[in-house]
C-alpha cells in the first residue's frame, strides 16, 4: 500500500477501535444513572448492584476511550499536518469545548464511583447525571468537527489559507443538528442493545434471576425509544445529504444516471466501470420520495459529478445498506417488544424472545460502525470536502507502515484486556454471585 492507504488505514483503525468504546462511555452513565434513581426509589438491592456494575464498566470504558480518544488526536497533527496546519484554528473551537466536557467527565466520574457513602445520595445521583451530559456533550463537540469536514463553513478559503474566520460558524455547519443527534441516539442505541443482549443470554441459561430480568428492564425502555426514533432522525439526515452533499447520497444509493422519479435500490453493488448496480431491488420513485418529498423530483446521478471526485461507490453502498439493514431489523425487534409489553404490562421475557434480543445485540454495534464508515468514505477524495483533498493533507514522512502495524497490535491487546475486565463485570451478577458482589 502507498503511505496514503497507510495513513487512511491507521486513521480508520483507531477510529473504529475507538468509536466502540466512546459510544458506550457516552451511553453508559444514562443506563447507570437510570439503574440508580430505580435502587433510590424502590430500595431494590438489585438496581443498586447494576448501578454499581454499570459504574465500574463506566470506568474501564472512560479509560480506554480516554487512551484511545488521545492517540486520535495526536494522528490528527501527525498524519495530516497540512489540515490541522491550516484549518486547525477554524475548527479550534469545538476541540477546546470537548476537552472541557472530557475533564469535567473525569470529575464527576471520581465522584460517582468513591462518593457513594461518603456524599449525600442526592448529590451522588447528580454526579452520576453529569457524567452523563459530560459525556453526550464530549461526543457532540466531536462530531461538530466532522460537520464541519463533510460541509466547511464559517471562512473564506483562498490559495494562501483561509481567511475571514468565524469560530462559531465553522463549529454549526449546515445539519449539525441532524448529525449530531443521529451521533448520540446510534450511542444510546448500540449500548442498550448490548446490554439487553448480555442479560437475555443469561436469562436463557437462568431464567429465573430476578437481577437479569430487572437489568433488562433498565436496557430495553432505552433501546426500543432509540431504536425508533433513529430512522426518523436518519431520513432528515440523508434529506439534507442528498441537497447538500448530493454527490454522496448517490453514492449511497449507487446512483449514476441523473433523472426523475428516481427508485430506491435496495441491495445489489455497484459496478462503476458499466455504471450500474446489478443485483438490487428497485421500488420505483422511492429515492425521490425519501430524499425530496416528491416522487419526481429529480435526483443527480454520480455521471453529474467529474470521475476524480466520486467515492469509493461499492464500499459506500454496501456500509449504508448494511446499517439501514441493521437499523431496520432493531426497529422491526422494538415494535414487536413495545407490542407484547403492552399486552402483557410487562417486559416480555419468554425464551424466543430473549433468542431475538440475543441475536439483535451486536446490530447496533454493526450500524455505528456502518454509519461512519458510509460518512468518512462518502466524504472521500475530500479532507475538506471540496476545499482540500485528503492527498494533499498527508505527512510526507515515509514509512507509514510501521506505526499502523504497531497500533493494530496495541488496539488488539487493548480489545483482549477490555474484553476480559467487562466479562468479569457479568460474570460477577450470574446467580450464585449476586449477594457476594453486593458486599
Amino acid at each position: 500500500m502507498t503511505d496514503l492507504l497507510y495513513a487512511r488505514a491507521q486513521m480508520g483503525l483507531s477510529l473504529a477501535f475507538h468509536i466502540v468504546f466512546a459510544a458506550a462511555g457516552v451511553a453508559l452513565p444514562v443506563l447507570m444513572v437510570i439503574s440508580d434513581w430505580k435502587a433510590r426509589r424502590t430500595g431494590d438491592a438489585d438496581y443498586r448492584l447494576l448501578s454499581q456494575k454499570l459504574a465500574k464498566g463506566t470506568a474501564i470504558l472512560f479509560a480506554v476511550g480516554a487512551v484511545s480518544g488521545t492517540v486520535l488526536s495526536f494522528e490528527l497533527g501527525l498524519l495530516w499536518p497540512e489540515f490541522m496546519g491550516q484549518y486547525g484554528e477554524v475548527i479550534g473551537l469545538p476541540f477546546a469545548l470537548e476537552g472541557v466536557a472530557f475533564f469535567t467527565e473525569a470529575i464527576f466520574l471520581g465522584i460517582y464511583l468513591y462518593g457513594r457513602e461518603r456524599v449525600s445520595p442526592g448529590l451522588h445521583l447528580f454526579s452520576g447525571v453529569m457524567v452523563a451530559l459530560s459525556g453526550a456533550a464530549s461526543a457532540f463537540f466531536v462530531t461538530l468537527v466532522n460537520v464541519f469536514m463533510n460541509d466547511p463553513s464559517g471562512f473564506t478559503p483562498t490559495a494562501v489559507g483561509p481567511m475571514n474566520i468565524e469560530p462559531l460558524a465553522a463549529m454549526f455547519s449546515s445539519g449539525w443538528k441532524y448529525q449530531t443527534v443521529h451521533v448520540l441516539i446510534s450511542c444510546y442505541q448500540a449500548s442498550a442493545f448490548a446490554m439487553a443482549g448480555i442479560h437475555a443470554f443469561v436469562l436463557l441459561k437462568h431464567p429465573g434471576s430476578g437481577f437479569h430480568r430487572k437489568a433488562l428492564s433498565v436496557a430495553l425502555p432505552v433501546a426500543c425509544l432509540t431504536a425508533l426514533l433513529q430512522p426518523l432522525v436518519g431520513d432528515f439526515l440523508a434529506k439534507h445529504t442528498a441537497k447538500e452533499q448530493p454527490v454522496k447520497l448517490a453514492a449511497m444509493e449507487g446512483h449514476f444516471d441523473t433523472e426523475r422519479g428516481a427508485p430506491l435500490r435496495l441491495g445489489g453493488l455497484p459496478d462503476v466501470e458499466t455504471a450500474t448496480t446489478p443485483y438490487a431491488l428497485d421500488i420505483p420513485k422511492g429515492l425521490s420520495i425519501l430524499a425530496f418529498g416528491d416522487p419526481d423530483a429529480e435526483v443527480r446521478g454520480l455521471k453529474e459529478f467529474p470521475r476524480e471526485d466520486w467515492p469509493p461507490v461499492a464500499k459506500v453502498h454496501v456500509s449504508f445498506q448494511v446499517m439501514v439493514g441493521a437499523g431496520s431489523a432493531m426497529a422491526l425487534l422494538s415494535v414487536v417488544t413495545l407490542l407484547l409489553r403492552w399486552r402483557k404490562r410487562e417486559w416480555p421475557a419468554s425464551r424466543w424472545m430473549m433468542r431475538a434480543w440475543l441475536w439483535a445485540s451486536p446490530l447496533g454495534l454493526l450500524a455505528l460502525e456502518a454509519g461512519w464508515l458510509v460518512t468518512e468514505w462518502g466524504r472521500q477524495p475530500w479532507i475538506l470536502h471540496g476545499v482540500m483533498r485528503t492527498a494533499e493533507a498527508v505527512t510526507p514522512v515515509p514509512h507509514l507502515a510501521a506505526p499502523f502495524w504497531t497500533f493494530t497490535l496495541v488496539y488488539l491487546f487493548l480489545g483482549v484486556v477490555v474484553t476480559f475486565l467487562l466479562a468479569r463485570q457479568v460474570a460477577g451478577t450470574l446467580p450464585g454471585r449476586e449477594a457476594d458482589d453486593a458486599h
